[in-house]
Parts: structure tokens; sequence; C-alpha cells
């Protein structure tokens, strides 16, 4: 039965939906410079089809889209089996891990669709399998603040955000406390100093009021955490009194912001002038707070033995109380501006590495494409050479079959039908030798086959230049070949016309005759029952030593002349 769940056609809200740029379900079919073909859609979400999954029933599905359905539903029928035919529920039709396999066919062609950036602003064209890489690295996505703003800005306009606009990104000035932005915070100038002399006369001020006021001060180091409060008379007794506590609540803040620095994780880039500055200033921060620790345990010391002795110099031991407070202000608000600094440059530092981690893997990215195409371009120049030494092979075999062809076709341009063949033998003093070297291999050579009529007798020469049987070493022996015809059912058999052989002599003097007739009871004028008869002809045709006769020009330029003649009229 099929399963009452069903999964949306976008997976894109699903807990473990992708981040930016990833296409989980499917590509949309907006970035196609052509509208996609439908077997090119998933059966699902109805997007171009991502890492396809074919059915039994032959149906597609994206991978995330059918891995989604089968593991949230059971004996789910397929969508598109469902539509065609609402009744049929066969075992092909149900979607289960099993049933699935990859398209791998269906992939490549997907992957070699034209596609085009969605994003406003952007140019790049190109094709699915480079599309996802892309968008991984557009200058005109709309990505997520990486300092977590919730602002959504531009990929190339990341960099300025964070220096101009992102809220989160704000340095506190350490001489008058306000939030900058870095670009504002370079240019920002104030006079703290001379702020921080006039509050503090003003409070002086405030510490001698008239006899008899009753206006109620805080005490000056309430900022650190002293929370006492009462008439300027009280104020004085109490700042007189309370220096040890004071320094106490001085030391923790100090002590708290040194360990928030220490403790805040930072990745470094390479050495710069930045972090020189930042090396310089923290030996001089450790110095400082020490110095703080023996201030307070002097102050500790001679606070006690001064609080045990009050007396006659009460008056001045009150005053050098109240120079060593000052110091100890002066030199606690040296250190805060130099911690609020260190604060400031390692937060800029921060932001601008993060700026160049995401340049770092934009070039990487750029990089691992390069190298992707490269080997792509490696893989296409390999197998263009294979197919270029199949085209010679091709090739090769093509022009063995040309030239195969040109010898049958001048083999039929130099067939007789008439009866009547000359016979070209070139090149002789070369084959004599072969025939004389032969050592009783009967060397013999056949001319090509003629016709004694057009649909008559199929025959040929068969040639001895050292002579054969009782003409062996002395003369030229010549013979002549019934051979086994297209037509010999239709002739009429034995063979028994007259064969006449000539040697011509090439000064066209005297020709060198000679014939015979048949004997029709011999096997060699009978029907063929092989390719061809035994040989029958003149073992003693013509004397070797004439050969090179001066009066008779059988032999010129190495070449000889033979002519047979068949007499169909006999």
């Amino acid at each position: 039965m099929e399963s009452s769940l069903k999964p949306t056609g976008n997976l894109h809200n699903d807990p473990s939906a992708p981040g930016e740029n990833e296409y989980p379900s499917g590509f949309p079919q907006s970035i196609c410079d052509d509208v996609p073909q439908q077997k090119y859609l998933c059966s699902n979400c109805n997007n171009v089809l991502n890492e396809a999954r074919q059915t039994l029933c032959g149906h597609r599905y994206c991978l995330a889209c059918v891995s989604w359905l089968v593991s949230n539903n059971n004996n789910l029928v397929c969508k598109m089996c469902k539509e065609e035919d609402p009744s049929s529920e066969s075992e092909t039709s149900i979607l289960t891990s099993d049933n699935l396999f990859s398209d791998a066919a269906i992939n490549k062609e997907i992957l070699e669709l034209k596609v085009h950036c969605a994003n406003q602003g952007c140019s790049w064209r190109s094709i699915l399998k480079d599309f996802e890489e892309h968008q991984g690295q557009c200058e005109y996505a709309l990505i997520p603040c990486n300092i977590g703003c919730g602002h959504m800005v531009l990929r190339k306009a990341l960099a300025c955000h964070l220096e101009k606009a992102c809220p989160n990104n704000m340095s506190v000035c350490p001489a008058c406390c306000h939030s900058l932005h870095p670009i504002e915070l370079q240019t920002h100038s104030c006079h703290s100093l001379g702020e921080e002399k006039a509050d503090k006369k003003q409070r002086k001020g405030k510490s001698n009021p008239l006899p008899g006021s009753k206006g109620k001060e805080y005490c000056v180091f309430s900022e650190v955490g002293c929370t006492f409060k009462g008439t300027t008379e009280k104020l004085r007794v109490h700042e007189n009194s309370s220096h040890v506590g004071h320094l106490q609540l001085l030391l923790r803040a100090a002590t708290t912001t040194s360990s928030d620095l220490q403790a805040s994780p930072l990745t470094a880039p390479a050495p710069g002038k930045e972090n020189r500055a930042m090396d310089e200033q923290l030996p001089h921060l450790r110095d400082t707070l020490s110095g703080l620790r023996l201030h307070w345990d002097m102050g500790l010391l001679k606070g006690e033995g001064e609080l045990e002795t009050e007396g006659g110099d009460g008056r001045n031991s009150s005053a050098a109380h109240s120079l060593r407070d000052d110091d100890q202000v002066t030199i606690l608000l040296d250190l805060g501006r130099q911690i609020d600094t260190l604060q400031q440059r390692v937060q800029i530092s921060e932001n601008i590495i993060s700026v160049l981690n995401r340049e770092v893997e934009k070039t990487q990215l750029s990089m691992k494409a390069v190298e992707r195409e490269n080997q792509s371009n490696q893989e296409m120049i390999y197998h263009l050479e294979i197919k270029v030494t199949e085209q010679e092979h091709r090739m090769a075999r093509k022009d063995l079959v040309i030239s195969s062809m040109k010898q049958c076709l001048s083999a039929h341009q130099e067939v007789s039908y008439d009866g009547t063949f000359i016979w070209r033998l070139s090149d002789l003093s070369t084959k004599m030798k072969e025939a004389v070297s032969s050592h009783g291999n009967r060397p013999n050579l056949y001319s090509p086959a003629f016709y004694t009529a057009r649909y008559g007798f199929k025959v040929c020469m068969r040639l001895y230049l050292n002579g054969d049987g009782v003409g062996k070493g002395t003369h030229i022996s010549l013979f002549f070949v019934i051979m086994k015809g297209e037509y010999d059912l239709l002739l009429s058999w034995p063979f028994k016309h007259k064969v006449t052989f000539f040697l011509l002599d090439q000064n066209h003097r005297e020709h060198v005759i000679d014939a015979f007739r048949p004997d029709l009871t011999s096997s060699s004028f009978q029907r063929p029952v092989s390719d061809m008869n035994v040989a029958s002809g003149c073992p003693l045709f013509f004397p070797l030593g004439k050969l090179h006769s001066p009066k008779h020009a059988y032999l010129k330029d190495d070449t000889i002349f033979i002519k047979c003649v068949v007499d169909t009229s006999s």
C-alpha cells in the first residue's frame, strides 16, 4: 500500500537543507538557456535532474529526492506510474533502494546542457558541469555576513560591508569610548586626555564643596565596582580610608581584561606590521601588570600600618595615599588604553584574515577548476590520439582494399573474350635466375585467365622458363590449362578446339609457332572438377640457346611476349 507521507518538491525546508548555492533536489529550469527536455526532469521536484537515478519502471529521480522518498515512506508507488495509471501497482513501480540505479547516460547529457548564472548582474555562461563550482565563487551571489550580523550581501561587497556597515564589526575608541567602524576609526581623533583632566578637576571641585552641603555623590571608583555614595565630606573620608579596596578593584578589572585578551582565539596571517606592533605591546602590558601588583602589595602593607597608627601625622599620611591613588589611576588608565588599542587591532586583524581566507578559498577553487579542466583536456587528447590511431589503421585497410580493387580492375581490363591472349613477361633475367636456382621445385608462371568467348571456356597458360620434363634445362616449356569457369554447365565437353602458341619476334621477322589439338580422352580436356585441370602442351616449345639470337628480337628490354590463340571455329 502507498504510504501517506509525501515529500515536497523542494527539499530546502528539510532540517538537513544545504547551504548557499547547493541544489540537492535538482537544478532550477530557469538557469538553462533552452527549455530542458522532459527526460531531463525529476519525476518528483520537476527540476533538472541532479545525480539522476532510474527506477525499474523507467522513470528518473534526483538522488536526493528519491533518497528522501525511500527513507520517509514504506512501499511508496512511483509518482509518475500512479499518474499514468492509478490502478496499477506492480513490484517494478515500488520505490526501494534496491530498485534504483545510476543513469550514467542521462547524467552525461545533462552535464553538457548550456546554462547561465541566475544571479543578477552576472554574465557567466557555460555548461551545467561547471555550474555548482561557479556558484561557489560567483561575485554576484548573496551570502550572509561571516561575523553573524544577519545581513545578506554580495560576495564581492563583503569586505566593504565589514569595514563600513557591519554592526557586529565595531571597535571602541580607547580614549573617548565611542563605537566606530574600522574605516571610521582610522580617521577618528579626539581630545580624551584633556577631557579626562577636566573631569578630574571637576570631581576634585565636587569633593570640596561649601561647608554644610548635603548633596550626595558617587565614589570616583564606581566605574570599577565601588558602590559607596555619600556627601562630599563622607566621600573624602571614604576615599582616604578605602584606597586598599579601590586598588583591589582596579587590579581585578585590569587582570580580567588581560585574561580576556590572552584567551581570545586568533588565526594570524603572515607576519606583518600589525602583528609586530602587537608583539611589541604585549611585553609592555605584562610589565605594567607586574608593576601594578607590586604597587598593590606595597599599598596594602602601608595602608594597614597607617590604619593602625592614626595620629598627629594623619594629614601627611592622607596626602601620601592620595598621591599613590593618583599614580595608580594614571597607570591603570594607560593600561586600559593599551588593552583597548590591542583589542581593536586584534579585531581588525581578525576581520582582515576572514576576508583573506575567503579570497584564498576562491583561489583554491579556481586552481582546482583549472586542474580539472587540464585533466579533462588530457583525457580528451588521449581519446583523440586513440581515434587518430584507429583512423590511420582504417586508412591502411582502405588502401589495401583500393590496391586489391585496382588489381582486380586491371585484371578485368586485361581479360580477353575472343580466345586470343598476349602475355607480356618483363624482368625476364630475374625470373630465369629464380627458375634455374629452384633446385627441382619446378617454378612456373601462370598467365592471367582469358575466355574463348564471352560465355565460353576459361583458360590460361603455364610457363616453365627453365623447361619441364624432357625440355628441362634446354628449352622453354609452355602448356595450356583449362580452368573451372562460371559457364561450364552450358558448354560442350570435352574441349576439342585447336590451340596455337606464338613466341613473338619484336622485330616482326620470324615468330616461333607451335600448335596442337586436344586428346579427347585426356583428363586435361574434360570438364574441370577442381580449380584447374592438368596442364597439357609443348615441353620443347623454344630452345633456350636461341633466346638471345642476334637475328631475332624474341627478348628485348628484358621482356618477351607469348601469344595464345584458341580456334573456336574448328
